[in-house]
């Protein structure tokens, strides 16, 4: 089977066995991964994330089938975005104390 045609029907359930194994080294019921399948996993989730994700994250392969690189810089600032969308919600709940 071609790797596109697998990826183009591949779950998003299955990616995510799929990446789990490539991080552990296990299946999510805790076997282990022999290292040939350990590495047509990680083809598989590579191709899934360029082809259907299409995820700028760090360490991912692109829409463009090239690695994800980010400097310091721009994770610096990406974190701090995330940071500020969730502290500036949390920046209307004061908690307010009476005197007793």
């Amino acid at each position: 089977m071609d790797i596109i045609n697998l990826v183009d029907n591949l779950s998003h359930e299955m990616y995510l066995r799929l990446k789990c194994a490539v991080e552990t080294g296990k299946w999510p019921e805790g076997t282990e991964v022999a290292q040939e399948q350990r590495e047509s996993a990680m083809h598989i989730v590579m191709a899934y994330q360029s082809r259907i994700l299409k995820s700028d994250d760090i360490l991912t392969i692109g829409a463009d089938g090239q690695i994800v690189n980010k400097s310091k810089r721009e994770l610096k600032a990406q974190f701090s975005n995330n940071q500020n969308e969730q502290t500036s919600t949390k920046d209307n709940e004061i908690a307010r104390f009476s005197t007793l």
